[in-house]
């Protein structure tokens, strides 16, 4: 109750934050998100009507200059709408002719000048090439630019109206970033481009994790990669910890200075020390980039408070809220308990500012080459500091225009496939992962075509909810229905698989396929699930939370760790033995089959010993209105000790974990070019997957049901049981226990 009081409490702060504008017109708010058309992945026509493309002269290019970029001139001012340019020639935007207001900005002509921010350190480090700089670096980083120059000029040009100027400071600033790239890197590069599919070994196994609850600061984490490495972890992700205001930062999602690191964390310094450790022991890093918006805080929004000339060009700002209101009508509120709405009023300086996320995050108008030049600057200089993989957050939201949902439009492919090749000509050995938390159609397509590819890798976010889905119903029809679409896709599309991270659980199904189906409904099914996840269910064991509980449309979205989620917090609580056998059965089927799946399996931190929820967050005024930290907890040290003592729980889980990944790692089977395919097993509590690669067969079976199960796949043997020992003639009448799971492998001779 209380805290339910607290975010009641902090809910109505948000909303007033909002709302102080005098006379706000009443806008409805959509119900759901608009249904649009399923963008294409493909680059835009090379051929419009009404331009010519421009030629390519990468040979003829200057090097850059030693002084900062000319002054540009200044933006249009966008007082009454900061709607995406008309863009006649690229995807047909809706003219908007109604909206007097709407500035028609048919070139851009002139960008704000892009001055050297005080918070960017190094910077005038990027203006020049080392002396250590190799002519054979140099005509490799040549060839890429000549490579990809014809494209991402006519993708530039063809979004930004031909403003040649913006396109030419680009260039220069790819030089630059190379210029500045260190020597280890640019080895890594030509590794790297000699083996353009070193992220797809089977060995790979990623770990996410918040530096501050695993060990305080970016040197503790330094001084922690043995465990990390004793976990089997080769791809270590952390969550954000660039610098961000407190008490205002979203996890860290709010960030205030790209190029700082968090003061309690470490410097960047720290940071790329970090980075040159784990390159040592053969670990790739990866850092989240929050691309879609800035803290309120962050140097530009300070000047665009200020109304320092070409700083508001950078958001979306309006006078009154007459066109806000209008997006209004088709943008779906993020956050519609915590902070709904997507504009905020800014009394200090009497303007509304777009804020799809919360008041404190301004969105940022990528209309503006300005923005795509200098974020994309910021990108490099994460890279150049020794970022292996770039986590691009909330990529479908980066694109606005008024009368859309602005979700998913074709710009947001034409700007992340020229950050594609901004990476493959500075960084060749850097990877894009796109967070796309939208259901399978609108997720697929931000890997591009293999002519024109866009994101290395993206979250499998729908197997993940599906997933959990089936441990609620018992039932694994739906699961295997999402499997087999995955299993359909080119086997280029590379999917991060996990159970658990940092953020909520959002039940984003396939309920056309279920209502179809089973004739199940969608708000009365989320509520099951919710009500099971929160142990108010009879017969569940289940320990969560709900973040953005939403009565009046029946959603919310589910918190907590795997372990408690599967019922080890229940068992533990109450000290039931036959639970806890049950619920680490549970926990460890559910890793098993994330790992049989095609990709890179990430382990959440903590999950590997089982870490169960933190409910201190309901006692810090900072936290207790955002239930996501029920899963944020510090990482718990005391009960890694036990990690090889399997008389204990950690030892279970740890030993398990172990055993199952070094099989992984071990197995042609589970090479990323195998086939894989789900078949019937007779029973609807079981999924049965195959795996076959160069005469290596696996079939697994994984029991969702708590009872057991005996089924068959009538494959004939011999089969090696892997994880527990034994031999089987063929695969008629296998029998499962509670939550039970088992791999069986067939070598051909």
């Amino acid at each position: 109750m209380k805290s339910a009081k607290k975010r009641k409490a902090a809910a109505a702060k948000a909303a007033a934050a909002r709302a102080k504008a005098p006379a706000k017109p009443a806008a409805p708010a959509p119900a759901e998100p608009v249904k649009e058309t399923t963008p294409k992945a493909e680059a835009p026509k090379a051929e419009p009507e009404k331009t010519e493309a421009p030629k390519a002269t990468p040979a003829a290019a200057e090097a850059p200059k030693a002084e900062a970029q000319p002054a540009l001139k200044a933006a249009p001012a966008q007082e009454k709408l900061k709607a995406a340019p008309k863009q006649e020639q690229l995807h047909a935007a809706p003219a908007q002719e109604k909206l007097k207001a709407a500035p028609k900005q048919e070139k851009l002509k002139a960008a704000p000048k892009q001055e050297k921010l005080k918070a960017a350190p190094k910077k005038e480090a990027l203006k020049a090439a080392p002396a250590t700089s190799s002519a054979e670096d140099d005509a490799a980083f040549e060839r890429r630019l000549a490579r990809h120059y014809d494209e991402l000029k006519w993708l530039y040009c063809e979004l930004y109206h031909g403003d040649m100027q913006a396109f030419d400071y680009c260039v220069d600033m790819l030089r630059r970033a190379w210029a500045d790239r260190k020597p280890a890197l640019r080895a890594q590069d030509a590794a790297r481009e000699a083996n353009p599919d070193w992220y797809r070994r089977r060995d790979l196994l990623g770990m996410m994790m918040y530096t501050n609850a695993f060990a305080g600061t970016l040197k503790g984490v330094e001084e922690k990669l043995p465990y990390i490495q004793e976990c089997g972890v080769n791809y270590l992700h952390l969550m954000p910890l660039l610098q961000s205001p407190k008490g205002r930062s979203d996890g860290g999602y709010a960030v205030a200075d790209f190029r700082t690191v968090q003061p309690e964390l470490g410097t960047m310094d720290d940071l790329e020390h970090l980075a040159d450790a784990c390159r040592e022991k053969g670990m790739s890093l990866c850092l989240d980039f929050v691309m879609n918006h800035t803290s309120e805080d962050h140097e530009w929004a300070r000047k665009a408070r200020a109304n320092e000339p070409g700083y508001r060009d950078r958001y979306f700002f309006y006078d009154n809220w007459d066109i806000p209101n209008e997006f209004e009508k088709t943008v779906p509120q993020v956050f519609p308990t915590t902070a709904p709405g997507s504009f905020t009023w800014l009394d200090d300086c009497q303007q509304v500012v777009m804020t799809n996320f919360y008041p404190y995050q301004w969105d940022l108008n990528y209309a503006n080459p300005v923005v795509f030049n200098d974020m994309t600057e910021n990108l490099l200089y994460l890279t150049n500091r020794g970022i292996d993989v770039i986590r691009l957050d909330a990529v479908p939201y980066i694109w606005k225009e008024l009368g859309t949902s602005c979700r998913n439009l074709p710009q947001v492919h034409t700007l992340v496939r020229m950050m594609r090749m901004v990476c493959e000509i500075v960084c060749p050995s850097v990877l894009l992962l796109g967070e796309v938390v939208m259901e399978p159609a609108k997720v697929v397509p931000y890997f591009g075509t293999p002519e024109k590819p866009e994101c290395h890798m993206l979250y499998n976010v729908t197997t993940m909810a599906t997933t959990w889905n089936s441990l609620a119903t018992a039932d694994v029809s739906l699961l295997r229905h999402q499997m087999d679409t995955v299993c359909a896709l080119p086997r280029d599309f590379l999917f991060l698989n996990y159970l658990r991270c940092h953020d909520d659980i959002g039940w984003g199904l396939d309920y056309p396929w279920l209502g179809a189906r089973f004739g199940t409904n969608e708000v009365a099914h989320k509520k099951y699930l919710n009500d099971w996840f929160t142990g108010k269910w009879p017969g569940s064991d289940s320990r969560g939370e709900l973040y953005n509980d939403d009565p009046t449309l029946g959603d919310a979205r589910l918190c907590g760790t795997t372990a408690s989620l599967c019922g080890v917090e229940a068992a533990d609580f109450e000290k039931d033995p036959f639970k806890m056998e049950r619920a680490i059965s549970c926990d460890l089927m559910l890793h098993a089959w994330m790992l049989v799946q095609s990709g890179i399996p990430v382990l959440y931190s903590g999950d590997e010993i089982g870490q169960l929820n933190d409910y201190t967050y309901h006692d810090d005024p900072e936290k207790w209105d955002d239930s996501r930290y029920i899963h944020r907890g510090n990482f718990q040290w005391d009960l890694a000790e036990l990690r090889h003592d399997t008389t204990t729980r950690q030892g279970k889980q740890f030993e398990g974990l172990r055993r199952l990944e070094t099989i992984r790692a071990e197995e042609k089977a589970f090479d990323a070019q195998a086939d894989v395919w789900t078949f019937d097993t007779g029973s609807s509590h079981v999924l049965g997957v195959g795996r076959w690669y160069q005469g290596h067969k696996l079939i697994a079976f994984f029991n969702f049901s708590p009872e057991f199960v005996h089924v068959s796949s009538w494959e004939k043997g011999p089969y090696d049981e892997l994880m527990y020992g034994g031999h089987r003639d063929d695969l008629n009448d296998v029998e499962l226990y509670p939550y039970g799971f088992a791999w069986f492998l067939h070598t051909e001779d």
